[in-house]
């Protein structure tokens, strides 16, 4: 075999080589739905009121090496809202709240994602009782491996909104008396390759 056609062959491999290592880092990132949680703080004059979110899905593709690759998109179930009341909940999912029989899901899509500090800053679309707004999210991260010995990663955020903004409970008489307007929405995903 002559010099050229080795060094042709070569450069083939490192071609290959490299073709499959990028395409490797472009894998999406699986959810680890056991340890990812949403959940939410709203506040009313006497306490406040924790609830989650039992059912979403997070869609998360591009390189977390170079978070401007990123794409994300979340589905949340709004029917799956628990507070540990169920008349509570009911009264939650109904028209004067979520209306989740005409808005049964709340859905992000990342419109830009940028490294800032140890922080990654996401920027979206959150959609919610039939209204969009823009967001910005900022996620703590934190790599390591899970108890089985898993490569892992977790972003951890807390979202401040206004319920307003959405029009959730602008119409409800028990929300002009006692609910605060701001409500804490938080994050916490884990992922894994």
């Amino acid at each position: 075999m002559n010099h050229a056609v080795r060094n042709a062959l070569g450069a083939a491999l490192g071609v290959l080589l490299v073709s499959s290592t990028a395409f490797a880092a472009f894998s999406p990132l699986k959810l680890d739905p056991v340890h990812s949680k949403v959940s939410f703080t709203a506040s009313t004059l006497l306490f406040d009121v924790d609830g989650e979110f039992g059912e979403f899905s997070v869609d998360i593709d591009g390189d977390s090496n170079k978070p401007e690759t990123v794409r994300i998109e979340a589905s949340i179930d709004v029917a799956s809202l628990d507070t540990q009341n169920a008349k509570r909940d009911d009264h939650l999912k109904s028209a004067d709240f979520f209306d989740v029989a005409k808005h049964p899901k709340i859905r992000f899509a990342s419109t830009g994602v940028k490294a800032k500090g140890s922080q990654l800053v996401v920027k979206g679309n959150l959609t919610m009782h039939g209204k969009t707004k823009l967001v910005s999210i900022p996620f703590k991260v934190a790599k390591g491996k899970n108890g089985a010995g898993v490569d892992t990663t977790t972003y951890k955020a807390k979202l401040t909104i206004d319920r307003n903004d959405f029009g959730i409970g602008t119409d409800s008489i028990a929300a002009k008396i006692s609910l605060d307007d701001e409500v804490d929405l938080k994050l916490l995903i884990v992922t894994f390759q």
